[in-house]
């Protein structure tokens, strides 16, 4: 059946000014990191995409090596894009990465010109796209030069490949660093994407002053320290969790007695204003106005819908903030 959006989607969430551009960003973006690959339900995460949009989330994030296999949430993605959101590309900001090990030789990872911009091209061609809205390193690459880089992530911008681009994984002097050198060729920086969560704090360590400074947005990925900020590991470490089965990018030992602990007393803070711990995990990142939009990802349907609440309460009062800051210390 031919999908036709939610004629109200506009009004379901808030949208925020990315840094000083012109673009707005909804509170609350989806990525496309895990369930969206060759070994996932195509109409599961089919479900996952339409209801977003629905949902007035317009922003979908992606990179070159998102799978598994790599490459295959791009490909699933471009034939979804075809399928269902043709009409709507317009409304759609669609963001892809390239940094991280994509193919065997010396080119097929890290920050050159050759794999910035091959690597682009090979994207695009996935999905089905002339063109995708944000372009990132995915990280910083401390071998070849940072004007190179960011060099190559201008040119894909002046060929028309990208409307803007980003950083990922890069601390706040670096981020200083690339930031002048965008600046003087003439393609500013539109967003920021960190690692940042309740339980990883690195971006208050300067970054977010560098970004509010400059005027760049800010997009925290893994904003639920990769499932530990849920109410799964409230009793220990669930079998079939990702820690339990150490096979992802959480190990059994990261979840620790003292997380836990932190967790479980962060739960009764989210109960009180009655969220669940997700939902307040996603609000208290989104009490920072530097922080543009909040990246989230979902296994299915019912987990996307949960997320979404977090909007409806973002307002913390100084007590609450004051009990959270005791338990993170």
């Amino acid at each position: 059946m031919m999908y036709i959006a939610d004629e109200k989607r506009y009004e379901q969430i808030s949208y925020r000014r990315c840094g000083k551009s012109g673009i707005r960003l909804p509170e609350i973006s989806l990525g496309l990191w895990h369930n969206f690959g060759g070994v996932d339900t195509f109409e599961n995460y089919r479900a996952i995409l339409r209801t977003a949009f629905d949902k007035g989330v317009t922003h979908f994030d992606l990179a070159n090596n998102y799978g598994p296999p790599p490459g295959s949430a791009e490909e699933n993605f471009g034939l979804l894009m075809k399928k269902d959101f043709a009409a709507y590309r317009d409304e759609l900001i669609i963001s892809s990465k390239a940094g991280y090990l994509m193919w065997p030789g010396p080119y097929g990872e890290w920050g050159s010109r050759k794999y910035i911009i091959a690597s682009c091209d090979q994207s695009l061609k996935r999905m089905g796209l002339d063109y995708v809205d944000i372009f990132y390193s995915h990280r910083p690459d401390p071998d070849t030069p940072m004007e190179e880089t960011m060099g190559a992530l201008d040119t894909l911008v002046r060929q028309g490949k990208a409307l803007y681009v980003g950083l990922s994984n890069y601390d706040a002097d670096q981020t200083k660093e690339a930031l002048a050198i965008l600046k003087q060729l003439g393609t500013p920086c539109l967003i920021h994407q960190p690692k940042y969560s309740m339980l990883v704090r690195d971006p208050e360590n300067g970054l977010l002053d560098v970004l509010g400074e400059n005027g760049v947005g800010c997009i925290p990925f893994s904003p639920l320290a990769q499932g530990i900020l849920t109410n799964k590991y409230l009793h220990g470490i669930p079998e079939d969790s990702r820690a339990g089965k150490s096979t992802g990018f959480l190990q059994k030992d990261q979840v620790t007695t003292d997380t836990i602990s932190k967790v479980k007393a962060l739960h009764e803070i989210a109960e009180k204003r009655g969220q669940s711990l997700a939902q307040m995990a996603i609000a208290w990142l989104l009490k920072d106005q530097r922080v543009t939009t909040v990246l989230i990802g979902a296994s299915r349907v019912e987990q996307l819908l949960d997320s979404l609440k977090a909007v409806d309460n973002k307002h913390f009062d100084a007590s609450e903030l004051e009990g959270i800051e005791g338990i993170l210390g």
